[in-house]
Order: structure tokens, then C-alpha cells, then sequence
């Protein structure tokens, strides 16, 4: 089943220069206090279940589905996913596509991390569709734990549920507000928004200080510090303190807090999903732990499907000096996938 977690360290694509320049630190902006409706649910979207192997087109497409767009699963996953074996789709690529693939809708999306239930429900009761990024482990399948994507469509307090198009389980499914917080932890509370071009200042407004990256990364990582704290052997948390101490560029404790995750233990299948260690140990020059992680993911019965693996090794084979290996890897990247624009632009690099 495919899924993601950021990448390239990107929180979002924009068409619009209102949002262009949201990396930029502005002033803190408190979000939206007023009271939320008890429950409160989306309507308009038109549900399609997910083909083998296709979650993240799928989810994707449903969210569209509520702006009008007409197109089924398999548009997306052209882009996203050229090769039907690929194990991931991340939420940077998801925006990606939405910002660029789609010029017909005049829709954009934005990404975050450390985001919270009360967040979820004000986007939604503001109308905003909202992807998340889950671990998942369904009861009717032996594969054992992997990522998955949800598209939220309401909530109801009263019953303490989520309202999912689960592109899996099936449309209008309910999710517990104590599993879903569990699950989505495992990747590091990540969102996506999607919204009208014209309706970009009222989401910013509405995410207060997370509407500007810098201050979200921190949040985020301020949240998974206090998650750590709490509960010393939870491998995501020091996982997601790694991931967001890459987004403020503190490599050497995200090195460290990668090390403590992975000493705790991680599932099996996570570097299909979330390439910080990838990030973090060549940032520090630990080349051959990096080789050791592609490796692992080459002997795991999924990691060969996924880009990144290839992209990675190829950058670490790079800084070791072998050059002719590191392109020989960034063909297998793009072989797997013809839009994974970083393994492209290094190969132009290396070949010029």
C-alpha cells in the first residue's frame, strides 16, 4: 500500500505568491478561537476505492473530488508513481501534483507536521479537506504494519470519531479520536490542506503560527520532545524529534535521535516511508550507515520498489567518491520513477 513523510524537506508548492514566501518568519498570528460545532461533516466528495497497492492516488483523488475534479485514481498515480511496485508516495510529491499537474482546477495544497485533533476539526469545519499520513496494521490483512493515507471528511465529538473516505476500508468510516492520535504519531502528525486559490489568506490565518514553516518546525518539534519525555521507549517520538530537527538544520541530534529510534526499534517497512536517517547520517558524514540502511531496504521485500532507497545510496556513494556507482544508482531512482525531480537534477549534475 502506498503512502509518505516529507521527503526533501519541503512544506509545501504554491501557485500563488501570497504563499510563496511563507518560509519567510513573520510575526505570529493566533489562530482561529471560536467555539467548534460538536460535529461537523463534508459533503460533495465522489469516493473511489484505491487499486492494488495505490492508497495515496487514491486518497488524493477523493480529496480533488470535493473541488470538482473528474479524473479517477490512475491520473494521479501516473504521475505519482509511474511504476505500480512503487512501495510510497509521499505528501511533498502529493503537493507537488496538486500545484503543478493540474493547472484545469484552481485548487493548491500545503503541507504540516505536528499537527493536533483540534486543528483537524478547524480545517474541517472551515471546509477544508485534509489528508493525514497514518501507520496502519488492518485486523483483515497479515502484512503486518505499514503507512496509509486518510482523507478526513468530518468529526463528531459526541461519538469521539474522525469521519474517513478510507480508500481501503471504504467511504464515510469512522476513526476513534484515541487511535487515531496513536496512529498518526508514527508519522510525525503530518497533513496535508487542500484549498482554492481564492481562500489562501483565510487557511493562513486559520493555522495561525504553523501557517509560517519555521515556526511549525519548531512546534513540531517542540511537541515530539515533550512526547519523548514522556515515554522514554517510544521509538516514533524520537523518530519524529529526528525528522523535525532536519527541518531547523540541527543534523548531528537528529543523527543522535535517529540512533535512539532505531535502538528502540522501528517497524520494519519504515524507511519506505520516512527517509530522515537517509537525511541526517550524510549530513554528519556517516556514508557507510547510510549504504547500510539502502541495503537493508534492497533486502526487505518492498525497499527495492521505492526511489529513494537508490537516490539515497547514490548520494552517499558520491561523497565516498565513486562516482560511476552513484550514477549507476541514479538510474535504477529514476527508472522506478521519471518525476523524482532530485534524483534528475543530481544526475544532470554528475553527467555534465
Amino acid at each position: 500500500m502506498s503512502t509518505l513523510i516529507a521527503l526533501f524537506l519541503i512544506f509545501a508548492f504554491f501557485r500563488t505568491p501570497m504563499l510563496a514566501q511563507e518560509s519567510t518568519p513573520t510575526p505570529a498570528i493566533e489562530p482561529q478561537t471560536a467555539p467548534l460545532p460538536a460535529v461537523y461533516t463534508l459533503s460533495g466528495f465522489d469516493f473511489e476505492r484505491q487499486g492494488w497497492n495505490n492508497c495515496g492516488p487514491a486518497t488524493l483523488t477523493n480529496a480533488l473530488t470535493f473541488f470538482g475534479y473528474t479524473d479517477n485514481q490512475f491520473r494521479a498515480a501516473g504521475w505519482l508513481k509511474p511504476n505500480t511496485e512503487d512501495k510510497n508516495v509521499t505528501l511533498a510529491q502529493m503537493v507537488e501534483f496538486v500545484s503543478t499537474e493540474i493547472p484545469e482546477l484552481p485548487v493548491n495544497a500545503l503541507e504540516r507536521a505536528g499537527g493536533t485533533l483540534e486543528i483537524l476539526k478547524r480545517l474541517l469545519a472551515s471546509d477544508f479537506p485534509v489528508v493525514i499520513h497514518i501507520g496502519f496494521d488492518p485486523v483483515d490483512d497479515a502484512s503486518g504494519w505499514m503507512g496509509h493515507y486518510l482523507l478526513l471528511s468530518g468529526y463528531d465529538d459526541g461519538d469521539g470519531v474522525f469521519i474517513t473516505q478510507d480508500s481501503y476500508h471504504g467511504a464515510d468510516q469512522p476513526y476513534d479520536y484515541a487511535f487515531l492520535q496513536e496512529m498518526w504519531q508514527h508519522f510525525n502528525y503530518e497533513y496535508v490542506v487542500l484549498y482554492e486559490n481564492e481562500r489562501a489568506q483565510q487557511l493562513l490565518d486559520l493555522l495561525g503560527d504553523d501557517a509560517d514553516a519555521a515556526l511549525n518546525a519548531a512546534s513540531a518539534l517542540e511537541q515530539a520532545e515533550a512526547e519523548a519525555s514522556a515515554d522514554p521507549a517510544n521509538a516514533f517520538a524520537y523518530f519524529n524529534m529526528g525528522t523535525n530537527l532536519i527541518s531547523i538544520g540541527e543534523m548531528q541530534r537528529a543523527a543522535a535521535s535517529f540512533d535512539e529510534a532505531r535502538r528502540i526499534g522501528i517497524p520494519w517497512r519504515m524507511l519506505w516511508y520516512q527517509f530522515g536517517p537517509f537525511e541526517a547520517y550524510l549530513a554528519v558524514g556517516r556514508y557507510a550507515d547510510v549504504l547500510d540502511l539502502a541495503r537493508a531496504n534492497l533486502n526487505d521485500g518492498g525497499g527495492h520498489y521505492v526511489e529513494e532507497t537508490f537516490y539515497y545510496a547514490a548520494l552517499a556513494r558520491e561523497a565516498l567518491g565513486d562516482r560511476d556507482r552513484a550514477i549507476n544508482n541514479l538510474y535504477e531512482a529514476i527508472n522506478l520513477n521519471p518525476n523524482f525531480s532530485p534524483a534528475r537534477e543530481k544526475l544532470v549534475q554528475l553527467t555534465q
